[in-house]
């Protein structure tokens, strides 16, 4: 094992990954996973590609058990749960368990806007991190160029005479890219005359929310990839039938472009534990869930797999089990929801600004969004573990007050000190998984069935899951539903895009608040994805940069170093 010697806790994380020292990952994988060098694609020394052809000779083998890491309503402050996922897989591999981490990619958005990076933080980061937060082994690349090529291939047949008799007013398909730009929200194509194309309306979605992110995420081989790319439905014809990619001829060369980054993405961790990085739908405007294709893999490597779902438990972890369990059948065996003492000051009320003081009671009373994800977890029929990400200035005032919750609530909690120690600052939580798992006690039961409609999915999750009163569809929600429902496709899922902010629609309204209408704006079909999108109140598919966005402050130094990355 490679000697370490990082810098203190509290170092930038960029300065923390870049003084870790990797080990190569081939016979790293064959040490702790028994991946032969040949099953891996190696990018350099530190990265590599998993080949399907060796997935698909796992298929005989057992499933390891998985657990899935959620969070409580995402604040300023900062929860933690992609660092606790690699926290708690550090921690279950030094206590002995063979375990592995399946996270999802970052987004360029995010990383020059506000967000920051999604490799993890402190000691519990995967590495390379400056690889992994930009660019990457090229997957959302060859998805945002595969989302190109069916634009241009849907306006080039429109220029060719539109055979298909697509009528332009009605063609749903959207661009996207992978930075945030709100300027492309919505935009007017194919102006200048008629060498330039038929003139009609269009814009962008954010990669990561776009219709191929979710396929790519959601298929279980490169079959079911171009099947669901066929299916795709693009627009109507003037007599309002459905054109599909597959009529437009372009689900081929879809697949040939995503051939390659279909492949799950290896890595390590600081402490050379093995990690699965592939796919990265947000959960606010999309399903939030790395890979079907990297956690399947990973369940048939390692005893334990430990996954995790974006944002807070009413949106990821609801999509993960209302989506990515119900379409590919896997069934998480526990589940840990993150939450820190900061998180609940906010929640309680308090500034971001003021959160360095010592406020038991504003912990306390922001406790009400933790006991509410626990219950919405428990309506799945899964009793949480509460990882209190623990921060090196809270005090035991505030984390008995989260305790107490705890032992009201009947769940386990462990202070879990992964940034500051790494896998050892996470035994705690890992002995705690490791208990849940051995007991082999939990049964998962989706809040939904299949057969009932669109709208009372919709109301399921808004009035289970978000403490709402009512639902409430706008003239153009209704008739979406509608044709959705004439076109059969009302078996679907649903996946609520809103706000990440609150339970409800409205980012202001903190804690768990109950009695809100949902307001649903606009509704969309993904056929190939296989849900139904409900778009809800102001939240947007292409997100904006903020005021002061990361951009500005990342950089090379003198001697070529990268910084202001985060």
């Amino acid at each position: 094992m490679v000697t370490q010697k990082l810098p203190a806790p509290g170092a930038p994380d960029i300065e923390i990954a870049r003084a870790a020292k990797m080990e190569r990952l081939l016979p790293l994988a064959k040490e702790r996973l028994g991946i032969p060098s040949e099953a891996l694609v190696p990018y350099g020394h530190y990265k590599a590609k998993l080949s399907l052809e060796y997935i698909d000779s796992l298929k005989a083998k057992k499933n390891g058990k998985l657990v899935l890491v959620t969070a409580v309503t995402p604040t300023p402050a900062g929860e933690g749960k992609t660092t606790t996922s690699i926290g708690l897989n550090d921690g279950l591999n030094k206590i002995g368990v063979n375990a592995m981490v399946c996270l999802r990619e970052p987004s360029l958005g995010p990383c020059f806007g506000m967000k920051g990076g999604a490799a993890g933080g402190g000691r519990a980061q995967v590495l390379p991190m400056e690889d992994i937060n930009l660019h990457f082994n090229g997957d959302f690349h060859a998805i945002t160029s595969a989302h190109s090529l069916v634009s241009a291939m849907l306006d080039n047949h429109m220029h060719w005479g539109n055979e298909l008799d697509i009528d332009p007013r009605r063609i749903t398909w959207r661009r996207a890219v992978d930075m945030n730009d709100r300027a492309l929200r919505n935009i007017t194509l194919g102006l200048g005359g008629p060498v330039h194309g038929v003139p009609r309306e269009g814009g962008f979605d954010i990669t990561v929310a776009s219709e191929l992110m979710a396929i790519f995420c959601l298929a279980t081989d490169l079959k079911d990839l171009q099947k669901r790319v066929g299916n795709i439905i693009i627009g109507e014809t003037r007599s309002r039938k459905p054109v599909t990619v597959r009529e437009l001829g372009a689900d081929g060369a879809v697949t040939v472009l995503l051939k390659d980054a279909f492949q799950p993405n290896l890595v390590q961790s600081i402490e050379h534990n093995l990690a699965f990085i592939h796919g990265g739908p947000f959960a606010n405007i999309a399903h939030g869930c790395n890979s079907v294709m990297a956690t399947t893999a990973a369940l048939k490597v390692a005893d334990v797999v430990v996954t995790e779902a974006g944002f807070g438990a009413d949106l990821g972890a609801e999509k993960f089990l209302n989506i990515k369990c119900r379409q590919s059948g896997l069934r998480p065996d526990a589940l840990v929801l993150v939450c820190t003492v900061r998180a609940m000051k906010m929640q309680g009320g308090i500034a971001k600004d003021d959160l360095g003081s010592e406020n038991a009671e504003a912990v306390a009373a922001g406790c009400i969004n933790l006991r509410r994800h626990i219950h919405n977890m428990r309506a799945f029929g899964l009793n949480p573990i509460v990882a209190l990400n623990h921060f090196i200035h809270d005090t035991e005032a505030e984390i008995e007050e989260i305790r107490k919750v705890c032992d009201d609530e009947g769940v386990v909690m462990a202070v879990s000190k992964h940034w500051e120690k790494g896998g050892d600052g996470a035994i705690l939580l890992a002995n705690a998984v490791k208990a849940q798992l051995d007991k082999n006690e939990t049964n998962v039961e989706l809040i939904y069935k299949n057969e009932d409609t669109l709208k009372s999915k919709i109301e399921s999750v808004a009035t289970t899951i978000y403490g709402a009163k009512d639902v409430v569809l706008s003239a153009e929600a209704a008739r979406s539903l509608h044709e959705i429902t004439k076109m059969k496709f009302s078996h679907l899922p649903i996946c609520i895009a809103k706000t990440q902010n609150s339970f409800s629609t409205d980012p202001k309204k903190l804690g768990a608040p109950t009695g809100h209408t949902v307001e649903v704006r606009q509704v969309t079909l993904c056929a190939g994805a296989g849900f139904v999108v409900a778009i809800c109140g102001t939240i947007m598919r292409m997100p904006g940069l903020p005021r002061h966005p990361a951009a500005l402050d990342i950089g090379l130094d003198d001697d070529g170093q990268i910084i202001g990355l985060s």
